[in-house]
């Protein structure tokens, strides 16, 4: 059996593991947010220190960042148009159009951490860093712009600064700049941290997974969009900025990730189109189980 497929099979398994336990009533559906919230505040930065301490930083490494609020830009383009020519009321125009500028870049980091180790989690967090910046400033200014919910006022500009992978690879890469080696229980304790992340991420997702059926000929579209047409994006920005290797890897499948669970939390919070917005998660959800490490062998 191939190595990488050895690696993923254990992966969809969690994922799995993650749908049993809510059948079961092991654990419930408002557990997935603890978990990730763990996995943002305490393994993931762990792991993302290490990983950059183990990497080798290259000069296209930028090119990350950038490609994927690019992608974001081009999603809101595509989407404004689809969504108007589909007629869709208010509050589901806004659950779709936000739905395909969130990519769920964290449902991708255990599958290059798999295939590419410290190198792939590396280049999928600085893509993240893209993505989330726009989440919290332009994406959430759309979800409150085409919302039912008058009582938002502001864009919480400072969320972004706030998250502590971000202050970890601040961390990391100030070190990787001067030099300094990490002690060796510092290189211990940081493993031991962050090896839950992978297991963690795929059981949240497994709660999470809801598949609803409301407007599902709609939310295919934006799921096509997102992942579809995300992925001819990627492919296009690595031509254009002429990436190579693991980075091109990580642009080109990153881009063609599901729809993120921030559509959920922003259509709870802005009161857009609910129902619309858990169909098009757990269903893209669904199909990137598959899809991504698809993706990586192909382009890997």
């Amino acid at each position: 059996m191939d190595p990488f497929v050895q690696k993923i099979i254990p992966l969809i398994l969690s994922f799995f593991l993650g749908v049993l336990f809510k059948q079961i009533k092991l654990l419930k559906r408002d557990d997935a947010p603890v978990l990730l919230r763990f996995v943002l505040s305490v393994s993931l930065p762990a792991l993302t220190i290490l990983s950059i301490s183990r990497a080798r930083l290259e000069s296209d490494m930028i090119l990350i960042p950038i490609s994927a609020m690019l992608v974001v830009f081009a999603m809101y383009g595509i989407s404004s148009i689809t969504g108007k020519a589909l007629k869709l009321p208010k509050t589901t125009f806004g659950s779709f159009l936000v739905g395909t500028m969130i990519m769920n870049t964290s449902y991708a980091l255990p599958f290059f951490l798999a295939k590419y180790d410290n190198e792939g989690l590396v280049r999928a967090s600085l893509f993240d860093m893209g993505n989330t910046f726009l989440i919290f400033t332009f994406t959430y200014f759309n979800a409150i712009k085409y919302g039912d919910n008058s009582k938002s006022d502001k864009i919480e500009w400072n969320k972004f600064l706030k998250l502590p992978p971000l202050w970890a690879m601040v961390v990391a890469f100030g070190l990787k700049a001067l030099g300094w080696q990490l002690p060796q229980v510092s290189v211990e304790f940081l493993n031991l941290i962050g090896q839950p992340t992978t297991p963690l991420i795929m059981i949240a997702l497994g709660l999470y997974f809801e598949p609803r059926l409301k407007n599902l000929g709609k939310a295919m579209i934006a799921i096509f969009i997102r992942m579809g047409l995300g992925l001819g994006l990627g492919l296009l920005l690595a031509a254009i900025f002429g990436l190579e290797g693991i980075t091109r890897t990580v642009v080109i499948v990153t881009s063609a990730t599901p729809i993120g669970f921030n559509t959920l939390i922003f259509a709870n919070l802005e009161n857009m189109d609910r129902e619309f917005a858990a169909t098009m998660v757990s269903i893209s959800i669904l199909i990137a189980l598959f899809y991504l490490p698809f993706l990586i062998y192909v382009f890997g």
